[in-house]
């Protein structure tokens, strides 16, 4: 690849099977960090047997206050080609996953679609993303994806310059979330309430940000069709020894409050995510021999 446009950054920085440039500085070819079973993705997407979790190495975004930065930051991860990950995805259904999740995917793109054209799997297959996409590589992928999971982070450009450097992260991402609704259309489920088709949008309230979470509840409400669900996350714990300020504390409950009171009157499905999961014990084992089935 001797020009890489596939995230909204245009770097258009050379990448070839064992190195690259630019702002993710991947080679072309996958780098990938854990493929296992896993069980804390929201009801229709781990279900009660799990997803299969591809984590791959690197990140378009690299939020400040990562939980999985050494992936995210530090790109920690081994090369597979597109028939060891089909062999890979195939033991995870052979394992009982529900779906397959695909997370942080972006700069391997070309690969994966090889990988799926190889096999495609049985259960749905989950495009895990910071939401950080350009619509024309998402086109590349339809057909493909089954189910968008989309992070919808920043509303303002402050905050995306302050925490990922991408102060276009918003028109990036509302973008991005409308190419998804557009493929996918509204929700369908399976009998066992496994998603198999759709695009589920997941936010993560940051402490003193309750103002720009609302800001975005308030987008989905307004510009998308109705009956898209959303994840409402705080699991926020300060990762990475981030040290921009403010965002070294757990958001309180009041915050947490006003958030989730918006969504409940903007009549918003989707999920509410429990103070429990703010801890970072459920950060998987990265880049060990034990993280790969």
């Amino acid at each position: 690849m001797d020009a890489c446009t596939l995230c909204p950054r245009m770097c258009r920085a050379p990448r070839d099977e064992t190195a690259g440039r630019g702002f993710c500085a991947l080679p072309e070819g996958m780098r990938i960090a854990r493929i296992a079973p896993h069980l804390w993705e929201e009801p229709p997407i781990s279900g009660t047997r799990g997803t299969g979790a591809v984590f791959f190495s690197g990140c378009t975004l690299r939020c400040a206050y990562c939980q999985n930065a050494e992936i995210s930051h530090r790109n920690a991860g081994r090369p597979f080609t597109p028939r060891q990950l089909s062999d890979s995805l195939k033991r995870l259904t052979d394992m009982g996953m529900q779906s397959i999740s695909l997370i942080t995917a972006t700069p391997f793109t070309e690969a994966v679609l090889e990988t799926l054209d190889l096999w495609k799997p049985p259960v749905p297959v989950v495009w895990n993303t910071s939401g950080y996409e350009r619509v024309e590589t998402l086109r590349r992928l339809e057909g493909a994806v089954d189910v968008y999971l989309p992070d919808l982070k920043h509303f303002s450009p402050q905050m995306g310059r302050l925490c990922a450097g991408a102060a276009d992260y918003f028109d990036a991402a509302s973008a991005a979330i409308r190419e998804m609704v557009r493929q996918t259309g509204l929700p369908a489920y399976d009998a066992e309430g496994i998603m198999t088709r759709g695009t589920l949008i997941r936010h993560l309230i940051l402490p003193g940000a309750a103002g720009e979470s609302i800001r975005l509840l308030n987008w989905i409400a307004d510009e998308l069709p109705r009956g898209i669900p959303v994840s409402l996350m705080q699991q926020y714990v300060p990762c990475n020894n981030v040290a921009i300020p403010g965002l070294d504390r757990r958001i309180t409950r009041r915050e947490y409050r006003r958030v989730a009171d918006a969504m409940a009157a903007l009549d918003l499905p989707g999920f509410l995510q429990g103070p429990t999961s703010a801890t970072t014990d459920f950060v998987p084992v990265f880049n060990r021999d034990e993280s790969f089935v």
